[in-house]
């Protein structure tokens, strides 16, 4: 049995007049779940959940809203379909704009997801994944793209303080031990040292972690994430392990032996690694140690732009 009515059109109250009219800073959605494309360990592109925030600006103070499902359907599309890059996300916001028909001219876009990179243990021939918070901030405003790129990285610091403390304890212990011998043999000492007599104090260290924004320079095409995470790794010298043996556990206790830092020092070797870096416009680091010795948190910040 057919309908005798005819099938009306779907109301669009978009078009409807615009109460308190006037132009807006940026309309869109946050949070959408999509999937993002980028390019795997191997080379290999893959697809990675990401939470994705998108907006555009409303300059017609006539107009009640913007056509929000088309930016859905174009970042759905897109950021599937093509590798994360920056011509990747400059082609995305001239469409998001052009989506609009006239009612925006600047568009922004933010990437949250997590990277996974593989790291080579420090000695033995294993490997393990890594994650890495990332998000990516992108925004065309009159034909110029804006890339900043957040993420973070977690390392060890062994407390300065703490070592030369324990340092002197042992020494004192030594004296005391050797108290009766003051020329003991080399065998004597050796063993000493093995014993639990050789190291009754030993100084605090603790999971740390450094987070960065980097607003990069707009002559590069790159997103120049493991790059800029091997160089800030490098700075500081103890990036946290993965998959390890006893002799990569060794290694990594020599690393926080040769790389004692308070936080101050964290901040000022990765802003010295940055400031060096000429992909970079500007850069801001916190670093923040995850007391072992306190409940609370030792913590510093420094920021900068580099020269053009």
């Amino acid at each position: 049995m057919h309908n005798a009515f005819p099938r009306l059109p779907l109301p669009d109250v978009a078009f409807d007049a615009v109460p308190l009219a006037r132009p807006l800073d940026w309309v869109g959605m946050d949070g959408m779940t999509l999937p993002v494309r980028v390019d795997g360990a191997d080379g290999v592109p893959m697809l990675v959940p990401a939470a994705v925030d998108v907006a555009v600006n409303l300059r017609d103070p006539a107009a009640r809203g913007i056509h929000m499902s088309r930016l859905y359907l174009r970042l759905q599309q897109a950021l599937a379909s093509e590798t994360l890059g920056a011509p990747t996300l400059r082609r995305l916001l001239d469409a998001c704009v052009a989506s609009q028909e006239g009612l925006a001219d600047r568009a922004r876009l933010r990437l949250r997801f997590d990277r996974l990179l593989l790291r080579r243990a420090l000695r033995s021939d294993n490997a393990g994944w890594k994650r890495y918070p990332v998000e990516i901030e992108a925004e065309l405003t009159e034909g110029h793209l804006r890339l900043t790129l957040g993420f973070s990285v977690e390392y060890s610091s062994t407390c300065p303080a703490s070592a030369a403390l324990a340092r002197q304890a042992n020494a004192q212990r030594f004296s005391e031990d050797f108290a009766v011998d003051p020329a003991p043999p080399a065998a004597a000492v050796r063993d000493w040292l093995e014993s639990e007599s050789g190291m009754i104090a030993t100084p605090h260290a603790q999971r740390s972690r450094a987070e960065l924004r980097v607003e990069l320079r707009p002559v590069f095409d790159e997103l120049p994430l493991e790059p800029l995470i091997d160089a800030v790794e490098a700075a500081l010298g103890t990036p946290v392990q993965t998959a390890v043996k006893r002799e990569d556990e060794q290694a990594f206790a020599l690393a926080n032996g040769a790389n004692l830092m308070f936080c101050e020092d964290a901040a000022r070797r990765i802003a010295a690694a940055l400031a060096a870096d000429s992909r970079v416009a500007a850069w801001s680091v916190r670093a923040a140690h995850l007391e072992s010795l306190h409940p609370h948190d030792a913590v510093a910040s420094v920021s900068g732009r580099n020269p053009a």
